[in-house]
């Protein structure tokens, strides 16, 4: 049987943005992925906050 190939999906962790300035203690973040060959760039999602109960903005962290 042969391997499968490892490909270009790596998973990323995606952290609140707003939270963060706004000095509110805990941290939102979320793990996804992504195909580093479609988007080399930092990914930028809309996903819900529960420690300020509103939809944020999540960026991609390193």
């Amino acid at each position: 049987m042969a391997k499968k190939a490892k490909g270009n999906r790596v998973q990323v962790i995606l952290e609140c943005t707003e939270q963060k300035a706004s000095g509110v203690p805990g941290m939102s973040r979320y793990i996804t992925t992504k195909n580093k060959k479609n988007t080399p760039d930092r990914l930028e999602r809309r996903k819900y906050n529960p420690y300020l109960k509103k939809v944020t903005v999540h960026r991609e962290i390193k």
